[in-house]
């Protein structure tokens, strides 16, 4: 893995690839500065060595070219404040004042480029759009995870305009795919998955991938009810794909022929309205009355999966059990948060990857006590399922 390490910058410009795509509020403030601050020892390094720096990134979705609601001139005194240096803003990011902003730097500065995502070309990989962009600079650093699943122009096809010595992952990506690694390949056993979130159509890629590599996978979330059903049971008026139902039963028995243990909730907190007020109580899973809903695993899975989890090497963590937003359907999902804790602390290995397990970590101040959390849950999904992505495969070959 050729990572920025292996690299000198002095007297370099490095062209960074990384992924500010973060929350604004009304007033365009930065409500969440994590992936700021996950990208700034990378950032350091290159200036440390002499480098100059030009940030590429998106923000959004925007469908109309240049918009002011994405700009990204809204992130730039974020990003000076917790680099510590000032940041320069270019208007576009291939029009000739960029590229003059892009090389009139001199080592120690750092020019952010307007939202890539402003020109078409970006998400269709566009070969002429990412030869400009490569135009700004002689060394290519791809530091965004949360899009290395993509084959934009940016993360996938901009790579091949420098040469092998030219190009290489920042600490995020080789963080990343460092931990991603360390859990699908070096896995110490007993291995557990615990997979949660709200259908089993997103799942079924992993949970087929993790069976060739785990010795447990818990399945939590609205999911589970889609195995419950699977088997027979009454689950009320929970979700449930009903189209996925014989796809439920295919995994449990591929499971058992693997003989990888999959559990499924006995029990579950239902309300009878999907609301954090809602009348609730706890019934066995597969008994859940018409009109009712089941939001959270019950007390005897949380205990089960508990066990499970704590008696682990490696754990890999993605989807949350319930509807843990609402405080009323929040103890599946906080029991797991701490009982991965408590394995992390008895020496297992634990990954938290996925948009809503990383928000659970973050709501109960945990992220400091498990091993790695993942910045990217939809490219963390994907390693897992196709064993790269195009932003790594871009930098290797």
């Amino acid at each position: 893995m050729k990572t920025i390490d292996s690299i000198n910058f002095s007297g370099k410009k490095a062209v960074i690839r990384v992924d500010f795509n973060v929350p604004l509020n009304e007033q365009f403030e930065v409500t969440d500065s994590t992936r700021i601050r996950a990208a700034i020892p990378t950032l350091k390094k290159i200036l440390k060595d002499g480098g100059s720096i030009v940030l590429m990134s998106h923000l959004g979705r925007p469908k109309e070219g240049p918009t002011n609601k994405y700009s990204l001139k809204h992130i730039v005194n974020e990003v000076s404040r917790q680099l510590g240096t000032p940041v320069k803003f270019a208007d576009d990011c291939i029009s000739e004042n960029a590229f003059a902003q892009s090389s009139a730097l001199k080592a120690g500065e750092v020019l952010l480029l307007e939202n890539l995502r402003f020109y078409k070309e970006e998400e269709k990989g566009n070969e002429e759009f990412a030869q400009k962009l490569a135009r700004h600079g002689n060394v290519y650093v791809n530091d965004a995870f949360g899009t290395a699943h993509r084959s934009h122009a940016s993360t996938a096809v901009m790579a091949k305009f420098f040469d092998a010595g030219s190009k290489c992952l920042g600490y995020v990506m080789a963080g990343e795919v460092e931990s991603i690694d360390k859990v699908l390949n070096q896995s110490e056993k007993p291995f557990t998955a615990i997979i949660g979130g709200a259908k089993v159509s997103d799942k079924i890629l992993i949970i087929e991938q993790l069976m060739n590599k785990a010795n447990n996978i818990l399945i939590g979330g609205g999911m589970a009810f889609t195995f419950v059903k699977a088997m027979g049971g009454q689950i009320g008026k929970s979700l449930c794909e009903d189209d996925r139902l014989q796809t439920a039963k295919e995994l449990l028995d591929k499971a058992k022929q693997k003989g990888v243990n999959i559990y499924i909730p006995t029990d579950a907190i239902i309300a009878d309205n999907f609301s954090n007020d809602a009348n609730k109580k706890e019934v066995a899973i597969d008994q859940i009355p018409e009109g009712w809903m089941g939001l959270d695993i019950g007390s005897k899975s949380v205990k089960q999966f508990g066990e499970v989890i704590k008696s682990s090497k490696t754990i890999l963590w993605n989807g949350p059990m319930g509807v843990f937003e609402m405080s009323s359907f929040e103890n599946g999902t906080k029991q797991a948060a701490f009982d991965i804790v408590e394995a992390t602390k008895s020496s297992a290995y634990s990954l938290i990857g996925g948009g809503d397990s990383v928000a659970a970590i973050n709501k109960y101040n945990l992220a400091e006590k498990v091993s790695y959390v993942s910045t990217g849950g939809g490219a963390l999904l994907e390693y897992i399922e196709q064993g790269s992505l195009p932003g790594v495969k871009a930098i290797e070959n």
